[in-house]
C-alpha cells in the first residue's frame, strides 16, 4: 500500500473523530438543558461513521482495489428516546404537575465515547506518524 494513502486513510479518521469529539461534548454540554430553539429538552446526538467509496480514477487503478480507503462522518442522529421526567415543581420548565424534561443523556456513557473516540484518535496519529517515519527511511535509503 501507498505510504501517502496510509496518511490519507489516517487523516479522514482523525477528521471523523474529532467531529465525534465535539459531538459527545455538545451532548455533555446541554445535559441539563430543558428548553431548546426546536422546543422541549435536548437530544442527544450520535456519529454514523461510513466508509468512504474510491473516486473514478481509484476505481480504474487495479493495486488499490478491495482496500480500506478511509472513514467519514455519514450523519449526526438526535436520540429518539423520550426525555427523562424529574420532579422540581420550582424549575420554571415544570408542567403543571410539576415534572421537567430532562436530556436523556447518561455522563458515564458520554465520558466512556469520549474516552474511546480519543483512544481511536491517538491511534491515527501513531498510524500517520509511523508512515512518515517509512515514508523519511525510503528517502534515506535512497541517498
Amino acid at each position: 500500500m501507498d505510504i501517502f494513502k496510509v496518511m490519507e486513510i489516517g487523516s479522514s479518521a482523525l477528521k471523523a473523530q474529532t467531529i465525534r469529539m465535539n459531538v459527545i461534548s455538545s451532548n455533555l454540554a446541554n445535559m441539563e438543558t430543558t428548553q431548546t430553539p426546536e422546543g422541549g429538552p435536548y437530544k442527544k446526538k450520535s456519529v454514523v461513521f461510513t466508509s468512504t467509496r474510491p473516486d473514478f480514477r481509484q476505481e480504474l487503478d487495479h493495486s488499490l482495489q478491495n482496500e480500506a480507503q478511509g472513514v467519514r462522518v455519514d450523519r449526526i442522529m438526535s436520540d429518539s428516546r423520550e426525555a427523562k421526567k424529574v420532579y422540581d415543581p420550582s424549575h420554571p420548565d415544570a408542567d403543571p404537575d410539576g415534572y421537567v424534561g430532562k436530556p436523556n443523556i447518561n455522563l458515564a456513557e458520554e465520558m466512556t465515547d469520549m474516552m474511546k473516540a480519543k483512544g481511536s484518535y491517538e491511534a491515527n496519529v501513531v498510524s500517520i506518524k509511523s508512515a512518515q517515519r517509512m515514508a523519511l527511511k525510503a528517502l534515506e535509503i535512497g541517498r
